[in-house]
């Protein structure tokens, strides 16, 4: 069996165009927007090794750090993290057509994310 790969990261903020600034001067990142997302800036080129995203956190949660792995069923996987002792911090949610994902915090409290493999 193989590795689960790392398929995304995110950096999440209460200021998402600030930070889209930041890493466009930092690092000279280039940013889409994707219709629909104004407050979620994705990475592009293949330069960037893993592509990710900056933006504004939400009310709940306005500032993280998190990587996304993919795997083949969340379902699954999240059984596996809350046997494991981590806790699940957002169900499996699709958006149809972009991606199906969920959030859970491992058992140090370090917030990480699944998206599940279409493939």
């Amino acid at each position: 069996m193989s590795a689960n790969p790392i398929v995304h990261w995110e950096i999440m903020g209460p200021d998402g165009d600030a930070l889209k600034a930041f890493y466009s001067v930092l690092f000279d990142w280039k940013f889409n927007t994707p219709e629909g997302f104004e407050n979620y800036h994705t990475t592009e080129g293949d330069a960037m090794g893993v592509n990710g995203a900056v933006g504004q956190g939400s009310e709940e949660t306005p500032a993280y750090n998190c990587i996304y792995v993919g795997v083949a069923d969340i379902g699954a996987t999240l059984a596996d993290v809350e046997s494991g002792g981590g806790v699940t911090a957002m169900p499996r949610t699709e958006i149809p057509g972009v991606v199906t994902f969920a959030m859970f915090h491992d058992p140090a409290g370090n917030l990480v994310g699944l998206v599940e493999d279409s493939g």
